[in-house]
């Protein structure tokens, strides 16, 4: 089994010495009880509400940048894997919304947002390349971030890539609605899941920024795509067990396969421009 712990934290805007202290020690605690997966939310060492582009590059950080070296040292001898986001300045200058995969070697891999959402169109560029998909000792972990979970064709290409868990760092913003009901992108994950037959991991955040509010929507979904962990509000965190070997059975059934009974030569309108 494969403990996943998703830690729902409350970044400060701009704080980026608050920040990498608050993730380190998240991790710091999560590994102590035991995990194998640490997923840090969305822009963790930043804060996400960004007034300018110009005020998000104050804060923004290289692959390079010792918070990562923070995370890997506090993932130690455990063979733990902490997946979190940040705020990155490219090579070329430009910022991208990112998430980094670290283990106790450094980073082992960066993605960058492709789909970006609202306002975010306005302080970052979008990414121009498919998830990654990191093979490590507890499985192939790939990642996405936040809005990427709305668009099936790339969680099904993280899932066609052999992905035994898909983790989410996110910050969703909050919306109204029914009593009683998950969050939107809580069923979004779940259905994503189990049409994927992958378990997947979302981490958000809470706190309020700028006015902003939070879905504190924090869950982890089993590959039948049911929710296992919740966080609940305010700064908490979600923990489950799970065999993420089932993630690599597509069958429903005995002659039922989520993968096996795809008709790709029949899908060309979903994908064309």
């Amino acid at each position: 089994m494969t403990r996943v712990v998703c830690a729902q934290l409350a970044p400060r805007l701009l704080d980026l010495d608050a920040n990498r202290a608050a993730s380190t020690a998240a991790v710091e605690v999560a590994v102590a009880g035991g995990a194998d997966v640490v997923v840090l939310p969305e822009l963790v060492t930043s804060g996400y509400v960004f007034a300018s582009p110009e005020e998000a590059a104050t804060v923004a950080i290289t692959a390079a940048h010792p918070v990562f070296a923070d995370w890997a040292t506090a993932v130690g001898s455990s063979g733990a894997v902490v997946v979190g986001g940040f705020c990155e300045r490219g090579e070329d200058g430009r910022l991208h919304n990112s998430a980094a995969v670290v283990d106790a070697t450094g980073v082992l891999a960066v993605y960058r947002k492709v789909h970006l959402w609202d306002r975010e169109k306005l302080v970052f560029t979008a990414g121009t390349a498919v998830p990654p998909v990191v093979e490590t000792v507890h499985g192939r972990i790939a990642v996405i971030v936040c809005y990427d979970l709305e668009f099936p064709e790339w969680t099904r290409t993280a899932a066609l890539a052999g992905a035994d868990l898909i983790a989410v760092p996110t910050n969703w913003p909050l919306f109204p609605r029914p009593a009683g009901e998950h969050a939107a992108e809580v069923v979004i994950a779940m259905g994503t899941a189990r049409l994927n037959r992958v378990a997947i991991a979302c981490c958000d955040r809470s706190g309020v920024e700028r006015g902003q509010e939070w879905t504190e929507g924090t869950a982890i979904v089993d590959a039948d795509g049911w929710v296992v962990a919740a966080a609940g509000p305010g700064e908490a965190s979600a923990a489950a067990d799970l065999d993420l070997t089932r993630s690599r059975d597509k069958s429903y059934t005995s002659l039922a396969d989520a993968f096996a009974d795809r008709r790709p030569e029949l899908y060309a309108g979903v994908v064309a421009p």
